[in-house]
Formats: C-alpha cells, structure tokens, sequence
C-alpha cells in the first residue's frame, strides 16, 4: 500500500486541482456555482492526476528512461517495488475510474446544458486520459520529445480553468484566458523545474526534453519567462476588467514567484531543486486561492 501511495505521488494533486479550484471560484463570483460540480470535476482531476503519475513511472521504466543516477523521488516499477504487470493493472484501473467520475459530471451538467455538452466534453475528457497514458508510453512520448510543457499549459490552465468555469456557467468568457494561462505557466513551470534537475539523466538517455534542448543557461532564461508572462497574465485581466482594488489579493503571491526564480537560477545541484518543485506548486495554489477570493469578496 504505501508504494502505491508513493507512486500515486500525492504532492502532485494541490497543482492538478489549482485550475477546477480557480474555474469554481470564478463560477462562484459571477453567480452560478454548483457544489456537485466542483466536487466531480475535483474528483476527476485527482483521478486523471493519479492515472498520469502511474503512467508516467511505467513509461520510464519500460523505457529505460528510469536510471539509477536518478535524483528525483522513488520510482516503484524501476525499483522494483511495483511490478510492470501490477502497474499496468493500476493504469487500466485508475483510467476506468477517471472515466466513470467524469462521465458522473458531465450528466450532471448535461442536465441543464443539453447533450451537446455532454458529448464535447466526453471526446475531451478521453483526449486528457489519452495525454495522461501518451506522455511517456507508446512509440512516440510527446514527453521525451520536449512537448510536455505545451500539454501543461493546455490541461493544467486553458482547459481545467476555462472547462470548469463552462460546467458551472454554461458560458464562455474569453477574458478567462488570461487567468487560465496564468496558472497553466505556473504549472508549466513545475515540470520545467523537474526537467532542470533531470537534465543530466536525460540527456543521457535521450530524453529532449526543453532543458535538454536549451541548456542550463536557456532553461533559466525560460523559467523565469514562465514566472513572468504568469503574473502579467492575471494583471492584464485585472486592468482590462477595470477590477477594483481587492481583487488584487493575487499580488501577495507574486514575492513567492520571484524568490522561485532566483532559487532555480542560482541553485546548481539537482537535489537543491526538488524543495522548489513543492514552492512552486503550493505558490501556484496559493496564487489561485488569492485570486478567487479577490473575485468573490
């Protein structure tokens, strides 16, 4: 049980339920929440989150991508504490599971919103398991190829802020875009942080990913384009609503952002870099909080 835990990789969930925890809150602040709906699309994500980590340490694994000169946190079917048969067994469980709570929440929003919604949202919902399970399995990893951070920014911003807030609302807002792309960079950001650390690993085994692809000195330069074009993102919306003054709560965060950024800058070895994958991510959780309840007060 607890390497199934460990390979759930539950520090992972805070930042996978960011984006339904800021589309709820900007339901909430224009009128129309429904606490059924945010606790599907929440049960959903944790679910599509868990089913990506599993994924994810399968793909390495079977990939060879997994060494022992790994720096990052235990991997169960390249340690051997989960088996590659059991681990699929986990894939092909938490896929179903992600599967039926999301079917759950789009009848509820169905109710009101008409089958077509039912329909759009269910080729979306398997074209996220399909890039939870592609990420590092198959014959072409769009992981190992450098585009995780584009499929990040998709389904950790546009499409898990921008989806929830249209589940609740049945509306959609494309001033939303710019808080949804706040969060998707900060979220893309995490995984930039992870791949700095693995650059050396990576390289070695092939991986491409953006740091690989960069450098040191690029992948740096990147982060802090991530941190910053984030927090322009949500200023921009605040300007061009004509927000008032308390919805600016978002600001406290930023400090958090900038210190991040130096961190990665100037710390050089790759185990210093694994406390600031948790920063960032409670950062981001942090910044989504104090966004929603500039929106709502």
């Amino acid at each position: 049980m607890k390497s199934w835990i460990a390979a759930a990789r539950p520090r992972t969930l805070p930042l996978a339920l960011a984006s339904i925890i800021l589309g709820s809150f900007l339901a909430y602040a224009s009128g129309t929440f429904s606490p059924l709906i945010a606790t599907l699309a929440c049960l959903t994500t944790i679910f599509l989150q868990i089913l990506s980590n599993f994924a994810n340490d399968y793909g390495d694994a079977v990939s060879g991508k997994d060494t022992p000169e790994r720096v990052g946190p235990r991997r169960a079917v390249a340690t051997g504490d989960i088996t590659k048969e059991a681990m699929l067994r986990g894939i092909i469980v938490t896929s179903v599971l992600s599967l039926v709570a999301g079917i759950w929440l789009l009848v509820e929003a169905a109710r009101t919103g008409g089958q077509s919604i039912f329909w759009f949202f269910l080729i979306l919902g398997l074209g996220c398991i399909a890039a939870a399970i592609g990420y590092t399995n198959g014959k072409r990893p769009y992981g190992y190829a450098g585009f995780g951070d584009i499929a990040v920014l998709i389904f950790f911003g546009w499409v898990g802020v921008l989806g929830t807030y249209y589940l609740h609302t049945l509306r959609f807002d494309p001033m939303l875009f710019l808080p949804a792309t706040s969060v998707g960079l900060f979220a893309t950001g995490v995984l930039n942080i992870n791949n700095i650390r693995d650059m050396e690993t990576d390289t070695k085994t092939g991986k491409n990913s953006i740091p690989v692809r960069l450098g040191r000195a690029g992948a740096v330069q990147y982060h802090w384009s991530l941190l910053l074009a984030g927090m322009i993102c949500a200023l921009l919306y605040s300007v061009l609503t004509s927000a008032p003054a308390v919805t600016y709560l978002y600001l406290l965060a930023f400090p958090l952002f900038v210190l991040n950024g130096r961190a990665i800058a100037t710390h050089r070895q790759p185990t210093e870099l694994n406390p600031r994958l948790g920063q960032l991510a409670l950062s981001t959780l942090l910044f989504v909080v104090l966004f929603g309840l500039g929106q709502v007060i």
